[in-house]
């Protein structure tokens, strides 16, 4: 079934994205250590935090430039969810997954 509204579902897909890697971020991977807190790693989930903030903030304000922030957004979820998936534990892989769904 197709969506009533896609700008609206996909705006809270990337809050609920934005907040899944930002909960990882602090909440697993930071306590975790090792391959967790590897420089490229965190920098990529901040990156993927922010990006996901600014994608939903420009189709939140409807903004005829949301489709620049949506595509980079793709591009570094999809980055973000390819470490995750890299990183052996349940925690990781269900960031991973919202990732991939968001971009």
């Amino acid at each position: 079934m197709k969506s009533v509204n896609p700008m609206k579902d996909c705006k809270e897909l990337c809050w609920s994205c934005r907040t899944q890697c930002q909960e990882t971020l602090v909440q697993h991977c930071l306590e975790a250590g090792g391959e967790h807190v590897a420089k490229d790693h965190v920098k990529l989930m901040l990156d993927c935090i922010q990006i996901c903030q600014t994608a939903a903030d420009f189709m939140d304000r409807e903004s005829a430039l949301h489709a620049y922030t949506c595509a980079a957004c793709a591009k570094i979820c999809a980055a973000c969810a390819e470490s995750c998936a890299k990183i052996d534990s349940n925690r990781m892989q269900k960031c991973a997954e919202i990732c991939r769904k968001c971009a």
